[in-house]
């Protein structure tokens, strides 16, 4: 059994969570404010269910993240970032922002894939995100070519601690651009982890790899103490050898 959280329950000590047939699972219920997000966040805590679900609130042991010194950069990508870069100083028809326009890669994210239905990203948690957003603590990474959006990241910042949320692509390698620019900036700021929450194969791709759950607390807790980042710009050209 887990907590059933009303709006007003605190969470759980994380280590509750279960380790058996759900691993990582803590509670279930509350809400989607941007307040409950930012405590949940604050305590290494991320809400992830599906459609017909409660919100479901997990701390995954062990959890995957991504040293920002540690992201790798393919030759390919490096080449494509390179060509990006001459663009955005020149004709300008690729271009990175920074928060241009949050929701809508929030709703890319949501959309349907090549290989499958949407993703759980609702209406509920694209109002909760985007309050964050408006908070400061949300904060969008774009690839537009011509004036259309075609990539992206999202996720939250607390102090030095970036949570990674979803990427998307309309191009080919639009979401590890836009990441790539995200990871540059985080570490010029320095971010030393973008907080994966789950192991996949492609994050392994890119150079992240999993941690116990009590290093991640540690290195959390000694970040979200640090100061705010509060100047969002996308630095442009991307460095050859970042």
């Amino acid at each position: 059994m887990i907590p059933w959280l009303e709006a007003h329950t605190p969470f759980p000590d994380v280590a509750q969570a279960l380790t058996s047939d759900a691993p990582g699972l803590l509670a279930a219920g509350a809400d989607l404010s941007p307040q409950r997000l930012l405590a949940a966040y604050q305590r290494g805590i991320f809400p992830w269910f599906s459609e017909g679900q409660p919100i479901l609130w997990w701390s995954t042991d062990p959890r995957m993240v991504l040293m920002t010194e540690q992201f790798r950069v393919s030759a390919s990508l490096q080449k494509t970032l390179r060509k990006v870069a001459r663009s955005a100083a020149g004709d300008g028809r690729w271009q990175v922002r920074f928060d241009g326009d949050f929701e809508a890669v929030m709703r890319a994210c949501a959309a349907p894939r090549k290989d499958g239905p949407g993703t759980w990203i609702s209406e509920d948690i694209i109002a909760g995100y985007s309050g964050l957003h408006r908070m400061g603590y949300a904060h969008s990474a774009e690839l537009w070519l011509d004036g259309e959006l075609v990539g992206g990241a999202y996720g939250v910042s607390i102090g030095r601690m970036f949570y990674g949320e979803s990427m998307f692509a309309r191009v080919t390698d639009g979401s590890k651009i836009a990441l790539a620019y995200l990871v540059h900036f985080l570490r010029r700021h320095g971010v030393a982890m973008i907080d994966c929450q789950q192991e996949t194969a492609h994050l392994a791709s890119l150079g992240a790899a999993p941690i116990s759950r009590q290093q991640f607390l540690a290195h959390l807790r000694h970040s979200i103490a640090l100061p705010q980042i509060t100047a969002w710009e996308a630095l442009a050209p991307f460095p050859a050898g970042d």
